[in-house]
């Protein structure tokens, strides 16, 4: 595969502001997602894909044929197009930077942003490779614009190279991933795939199968506003109230402070004033146990709290989101172990290791379309400092060209 022409597609896709927005119920959340998926779905049509569909939902489609003269089964391949609305990623001006020599990589010299090994530590696997990055002021977007990259580059070459042998390969490319709605929309019968594989995990070498059980908690505290110097035995102070609240859930189990398998509580977000807080959490746990006594938890918080203050002041409402994909790949491990095979073929170590976070995979898994996770090559993903080795983009679309050739020969 060349690299350079992997490279030009992956800037081409960063360039395209595609931010989702977690605050607008339209489907897509934004408008500017189109952008890029028109794009994509001339471009695949002029490398030869079939069956190029792009629906009213923003999902793209597309079929590599089979050329083999068996039946094997239908495998896909998914990433997403949008980007984080964590940071900002309008007007992405990438840098290319050859041949990486380990020491600090200066973003933006004008406002002193610093890509360092010595905090990054990740970097320094990647010495004498090409590392592409931000110039400081956004993210890069190569969560997930490296997946569909990969995607891209591997049909492309599957089409060019006749010789390699592959049964009918099922893609799409979906908006609204990380606003937790990438697969609400997401056709799995019109798919028409055995199973699948996002490409949206990190560092190279990465192959996922469990993601935490995840839910979205608001807690608003009612509160009562009088005039301060009037306000013995009659003001409430919401705010007052959400930081008991806040001190009474673990210190320890939150993002910061946890890894592996550990579950956490994340205040990601609060407005307040006397009268009224809120407060925004995420809840996540691998293990559904666990998962559910942390919102039982809260939900119990909020209670003896009410109790004491002597009125209902605290509601909490919970909503799910999303849960551990292990349940439905289990049952299939050979998928599992087709990806874990190709990996060790090309000399990839594989990482095989809980996810702590979720994919569209986790959701498709649970509507028929058991989906692992293989990485996409990017690092510090949704912020100023993420980057990617373009090796790995290379990396990642030789594993899919091994995993559809992988599949013809094991049901041969």
């Amino acid at each position: 595969m060349n690299k350079q022409h992997i490279i030009d597609r992956f800037i081409k896709y960063v360039t395209v502001d595609t931010e989702s927005d977690p605050n607008n119920p339209a489907f897509p959340s934004t408008e500017k997602q189109w952008d890029l998926a028109r794009i994509l779905e001339q471009e695949l049509k002029d490398i030869g894909m079939s069956e190029v569909t792009l629906d009213e939902n923003c999902y793209l489609m597309a079929t590599l044929p089979s050329n083999l003269d068996y039946e094997v089964p239908t495998i896909g391949f998914v990433a997403h197009i949008d980007t984080s609305p964590d940071f900002t990623g309008a007007n992405v001006k990438p840098q290319i930077h050859e041949n990486y020599d380990g020491q600090d990589i200066v973003l933006n010299a004008e406002e002193n942003i610093v890509l360092s090994p010595s905090y990054f530590d990740d970097l320094l696997q990647y010495k004498g490779q090409t590392i592409i990055t931000t110039d400081g002021t956004t993210l890069l977007g190569a969560d997930d614009k490296a997946g569909v990259t990969e995607i891209v580059s591997a049909m492309e070459y599957l089409l060019q190279n006749p010789q390699i042998k592959h049964g009918k390969i099922r893609i799409c490319f979906t908006p609204d991933e990380e606003v937790g709605k990438g697969a609400h929309m997401f056709d799995v019968e019109k798919f028409g795939a055995e199973w699948a594989y996002t490409m949206d995990g990190s560092q190279i070498g990465e192959l996922e199968y469990e993601n935490f059980n995840a839910a979205g908690a608001k807690v608003h505290i009612q509160g009562k506003i009088v005039h301060p110097g009037y306000a013995k035995g009659k003001m409430v102070n919401s705010m007052t109230i959400a930081s008991e609240f806040i001190s009474k859930l673990p210190k320890e189990e939150v993002p910061e402070r946890t890894t592996g398998y550990e579950g956490f509580f994340h205040l990601h977000h609060m407005e307040g004033a006397v009268e009224s807080t809120t407060l925004h959490y995420i809840i996540r746990d691998h293990d559904m146990d666990l998962f559910q006594q942390r919102k039982e938890f809260m939900l119990n918080v909020a209670k003896e709290m009410n109790e004491h203050l002597g009125k209902e002041l605290i509601e909490v409402q919970i909503k799910d989101q999303y849960f551990n994909m292990k349940e439905k790949v289990t049952p299939v491990m050979h998928i599992v172990d087709i990806a874990e095979e190709v990996m060790n073929d090309m000399g990839i170590t594989p990482i095989i290791k809980p996810i702590r976070g979720g994919t569209d995979g986790s959701q498709l898994s649970y509507k028929g379309l058991p989906c692992p996770n293989i990485f996409a090559g990017g690092h510090n993903f949704h912020g100023r400092y993420e980057y990617v080795p373009a090796e790995s983009i290379v990396k990642a679309s030789q594993v899919i060209v091994g995993i559809a050739e992988k599949v013809g020969q094991k049901f041969a």
